[in-house]
């Protein structure tokens, strides 16, 4: 849950990730609500997510900014210890001007799951 926190890192392995900056911060700690700029292919914008934590288990966000392109973005990591590691359910709904055809939504927010988790991984065990 520690690298999911640091959103400032995001840029150096979240692909896609061109800037994250935590504008509002808990108690904890922790962001609350965090702006990101990304530049994925043809898909280049700005938006912001507000966060939910719940301790080291899980953390949801919901679009508190849309962006030009992407209208709508809530999502959740879920970590359980399993066998000496963690296992990451990583959810994912999105909506953006790009991605009205039923097909390319499904392949897009199938790669960016993909990407997401994959990178994850590099980055925690790197």
């Amino acid at each position: 849950m520690a690298v999911i926190a640091d959103f400032p890192a995001y840029p150096t392995w979240a692909e896609g990730i061109k800037a994250a900056e935590v504008l509002s911060a808990g108690t904890g700690g922790r962001a609350e609500q965090v702006r990101f700029r990304l530049e994925a292919g043809p898909m280049r914008d700005t938006y912001a997510l507000a966060y939910t934590w719940d301790g080291d288990e899980a953390v949801s966000w919901d679009m508190s900014e849309p962006g030009k392109m992407i209208s709508s973005m809530s999502g959740a990591y879920r970590l359980v210890d399993r066998d000496g590691g963690t296992e990451v359910t990583y959810e994912l709904a999105v909506e953006a001007s790009l991605l009205r055809i039923a097909i390319m939504k499904r392949k897009t927010e199938k790669m960016i799951v993909d990407t997401a988790l994959k990178n994850l991984k590099h980055r925690v065990e790197g």
